[in-house]
């Protein structure tokens, strides 16, 4: 049990409780959370689920994962509950992005939260990205032109999903539909709810509920695995073209 003793050490102190605060909150003596600290003695499963409740997080976490190199932002909230969410650095304590190959994709709602997961990942490091902590997703079908099947969108975490940008492109990662990357908009204040378009108009747009998205992701950047061909880049032009030539004729109706 010695990780476990480390990390009620290491949570109390990211808490800024000395142990005597901490004993009180608990409602245990500080000798029994020094003996706990210390690895003297094993905690009780009662209060394994006390301390659960107390740092909202489940016991499986607190038991299994090593947290004592985590701080605050190493946690997201879900429900009334935090869980794990593992970044990863480089020897220069720089944020290197995980990247989600095409045949881990399906599991990725069992590991997305599990350190062991994200450790067998392969890293990648790209200086331009802003400030975030970002992962690269692949890309299945053609429901979002010109992105092709095959290619990876490197996308930055949003904490709140009260932060969509409408129009803005997202990874959506929800319960029983897995990754999707869609053209968002909040609904949340008509019926809880985002609504999710293609780019492409041969896919039905359809609404998902807040209470079945587990992460959301920002697009940043894509990484094309496919050469485009010629006839992806007219098709690409001319729905360009389609698009300033629809902007000008509302600004047109607006002036009259």
């Amino acid at each position: 049990m010695k990780r476990i003793a480390q990390n009620i050490r290491h949570l109390r102190k990211l808490k800024e409780l000395t142990q005597e605060q901490f004993a009180n909150d608990v409602n245990i003596t500080r000798s029994r959370v020094s003996s706990y600290e210390e690895g003297r003695s094993e905690p009780s499963i009662d209060f394994l689920i006390t301390i659960s409740e107390y740092f909202k997080l489940p016991i499986d976490i607190l038991v299994k994962n090593d947290l004592t190199f985590s701080n605050e932002s190493s946690f997201i909230e879900i429900g009334n509950q935090r869980v794990l969410f593992p970044i990863t650095v480089n020897d220069n304590e720089e944020d290197l992005i995980e990247i989600i190959p095409t045949e881990a994709s399906a599991g990725y709602l069992l590991g997305y939260d599990d350190p062991e997961y994200i450790e067998q990942l392969q890293r990648i490091k790209l200086p331009f990205l802003p400030v975030g902590k970002h992962r690269a997703f692949p890309i299945k079908g053609n429901s979002m032109h010109p992105m092709k099947d095959g290619a990876f969108v490197v996308a930055k975490f949003i904490e709140s999903i009260y932060d969509v940008k409408d129009g803005v492109s997202y990874i959506i990662v929800t319960k029983n539909d897995g990754i999707t990357y869609k053209r968002v908009y909040s609904r949340i204040e008509e019926n809880n709810s985002l609504l999710l378009i293609p780019d492409n108009k041969n896919y039905q747009s359809y609404n998902v509920p807040i209470s079945e998205v587990v992460e959301l992701w920002e697009f940043t950047c894509s990484i094309n695995t496919q050469e485009y061909d010629e006839r992806d880049l007219k098709i690409s032009s001319i729905a360009g073209m389609l698009t300033e030539l629809g902007v000008e004729l509302k600004a047109l109706a607006e002036l009259k």
